[in-house]
């Protein structure tokens, strides 16, 4: 909101050509931002005090200051304090209810057509952790993200059960993602509701890759259509696979120097499945030595079938990577959102809105962190999230000479 002492300025210029997002349009540019908005057919027919292209930087700028009123997002985004001097009338904001109806306008499709557009791993050649036999690292995982308890948004989201058939408080929408490991940069996303699995988001998902990538996953992902459609893409996968009584059972080909074994995947439940080609993996078993008594067996499946192209020893180390999604995630939830923080839209599109602002804010966030690190001859990984996190509101508040 407005600080004491502000003038409104002597100029025709309006609050839309004032509004400066400063980091953010290294990574979003405002000539894209208006691209995108123009293809999803956004674009205002006249004039707004809060245009879409504003209203895009604002729904990140949510992301940025999730505690902060919709004023006080849209006070950061602003470069009132270069117009200081010689200001002679008070300046008024746009009241939340203009900045509701603005978000509203704009929707959630522009925002997630922001992302796919710029969204893609950063990693560059040679950097640490990005690389394993010449793929790029990646996994896939999912979240779910508390919503505004409002009618609209249980009917939509839903929420689960907890105790005695109570549910919980909160509606969650659920969002299953795609990371680069050595940078943890999310590149491509599915958000759904609650009732919809991990599996059936992932399948929606799962085109997103490319050849070149090696793919891990963790074992609530594995079925032989998804194994299969994966592959398609024409990236590799190791994926970790369940060893109960539900497990695949792959029949043995051939042993491998490094303890590995090469088996067939065919399904068993109808004739038609039978007569399928089988899908040929490397599996791979291990266990952990971690000084507790219990240890926990671990099956890999991969579709790296040459020891030589990469050992058994360094595809289980490259599984522990599948953490870092993990580490993504985390630094969305309780860092940039804030710890225990209900998304605040109370609608259902302004809910998705509000998450792919999210990922367009994490996602811009971490390619700065990739340029720092470049730049240092650093591993991204060793470059703090909250630092950046915190330099980057530092810089939108204060935005010098990042225009508007």
């Amino acid at each position: 909101m407005p600080r004491a002492g502000w003038k409104k300025p002597k100029t025709e210029r309006r609050l839309s050509d004032l509004v400066s997002v400063g980091v953010l349009t290294r990574v979003f540019p405002p000539e894209l931002v208006d691209e995108v908005i123009a293809e999803v057919g956004r674009t205002e027919q006249r004039h707004r005090s809060l245009p879409a292209r504003v209203m895009a930087y604002f729904s990140i700028g949510m992301a940025l200051y999730s505690e902060g009123s919709y004023e006080d997002v849209l006070a950061q985004l602003t470069d009132g304090l270069s117009w200081a001097s010689g200001w002679s009338e008070t300046y008024s904001p746009p009241s939340k209810s203009a900045i509701f109806q603005a978000r509203a306008r704009l929707g959630a499709e522009p925002l997630a057509a922001l992302f796919e557009r710029v969204a893609k791993p950063i990693g560059t050649d040679g950097m640490q952790g990005v690389w394993l036999a010449g793929r790029r690292l990646v996994a896939i995982d999912g979240m779910c993200l508390d919503v505004a308890d409002t009618t609209v948004n249980a009917e939509h989201f839903g929420r689960p059960g907890v105790n005695k058939g109570e549910q919980a408080a909160f509606p969650q929408a659920r969002v299953v993602a795609l990371a680069e490991c050595g940078t943890h940069a999310v590149f491509a996303a599915e958000v759904g509701t609650y009732a919809e699995s991990e599996a059936v988001l992932a399948d929606r998902l799962i085109d997103r890759l490319d050849p070149g990538m090696l793919l891990t996953a963790d074992r609530g992902f594995f079925s032989y259509a998804l194994w299969r459609k994966a592959t398609g893409t024409g990236a590799d996968l190791l994926w970790r696979i369940r060893t109960d009584k539900s497990a695949p059972r792959p029949v043995h080909v051939q042993d491998l120097p490094d303890g590995s074994w090469l088996a067939d995947l065919r399904q068993t439940h109808s004739a038609a499945a039978r007569r399928a080609e089988p899908m040929r993996v490397r599996v791979i078993d291990y266990t952990l030595d971690d000084g507790r008594e219990n240890t926990t067996s671990y099956r890999l499946f991969t579709t790296l079938l040459d020891p030589d192209d990469a050992s058994a020893v360094d595809l289980a180390a490259a599984y522990a990577q599948r953490w870092e999604i993990e580490l993504a995630f985390d630094e969305l939830k309780t860092h940039q959102r804030g710890p225990r923080t209900v998304l605040r839209s109370k609608s259902p599109d302004l809910v998705l809105q509000e998450i792919w602002g999210h990922l367009c804010c994490h996602y811009a966030i971490r390619s700065l962190m990739v340029q720092a690190a470049t730049h240092s001859g650093h591993d991204p990984d060793r470059v703090s999230f909250v630092a950046a996190l915190r330099i980057t509101r530092q810089t939108l508040a204060h935005p010098g000479a990042f225009p508007p």
